[in-house]
């Protein structure tokens, strides 16, 4: 701590000025390059958390919204009663997948295209063509943003380095410029290289952790519509042949 200490109060190339070895003072005394470079990260981190805590609230809220349709689903409502209660504006994807089958069900079932076991089959298809159809769209708009995170997460701390370079190049500059190889001189030099790729990793590792994390979610949110889709569909099936 002393020696640090020295080096932080020691005039810098023999003047009376000291160094100012804190956080704003190495920003402020870095490189415009190694500046835009730490600004870069620094919003890239920001807007990495930003979309952290948006994904977070809305998967829990689309998971609880999920479990009580599928309550109410499997409560022994019927179809028909809870589609008209779902009403054209469902408000989340399961509930979006049901009505999206729904509609293709009345529609076929009016107009009498459900008559043979040729035209059945034809309509199973579509009701699952349909369903296939809303979950990617259900997913993509999930998925949103996610790709963010793995950026930031996979090259962050690659910018914050390409930042250390610069400023270290820079640094040996001003030391060939001052024949000066104090320590006083070093080392603001290279804790404000330093500096930038600790901004990086600062960014870098919360964002990759947080895709990792929240891609696992998606994916088993993605299941789970993926197999309510698959037992409605065996339902609208059972009813079609029950008609016969």
């Amino acid at each position: 701590m002393d020696a640090f200490a020295q080096v932080a109060g020691a005039p810098l190339g023999g003047g009376t000025g000291t160094i100012d070895m804190s956080v704003y003072g190495l920003f402020m005394q870095a490189d415009w390059v190694v500046k835009a470079v730490m600004i870069a990260l620094l919003i890239a981190s920001f807007w990495s958390w930003a979309i952290i805590f948006e994904k977070m609230l809305r998967l829990r809220t689309l998971k609880r919204s999920a479990q009580s349709f599928e309550d109410t689903f499997w409560s022994g409502i019927s179809l028909e009663d809870l589609y008209d209660r779902v009403g054209a504006k469902p408000d989340d994807p399961m509930s979006s997948v049901f009505a999206a089958a729904m509609r293709e069900w009345r529609r076929s079932v009016s107009k009498g295209l459900a008559t043979s076991a040729t035209a059945r089959a034809a309509l199973r298809q579509r009701i699952e063509q349909v369903m296939s159809v809303t979950i990617q769209r259900e997913m993509e708009a999930i998925e949103k943003r996610l790709g963010f995170l793995a950026t930031v997460g996979a090259n962050a701390t690659f910018v914050g380095l390409f930042g250390t370079v610069w400023g270290i190049m820079n640094s040996f500059g001003h030391i060939a410029q001052s024949k000066n190889t104090s320590l006083a001189v070093v080392a603001p030099g290279i804790s404000e290289a330093l500096f930038a790729t600790a901004i990086g990793l600062v960014a870098a590792i919360p964002a990759a952790g947080a895709y990792n994390i929240l891609s696992g979610q998606v994916q088993r949110y993605g299941h789970q519509l993926e197999a309510f889709a698959g037992e409605f569909i065996t339902i609208l099936s059972r009813q079609l042949e029950e008609q016969v």
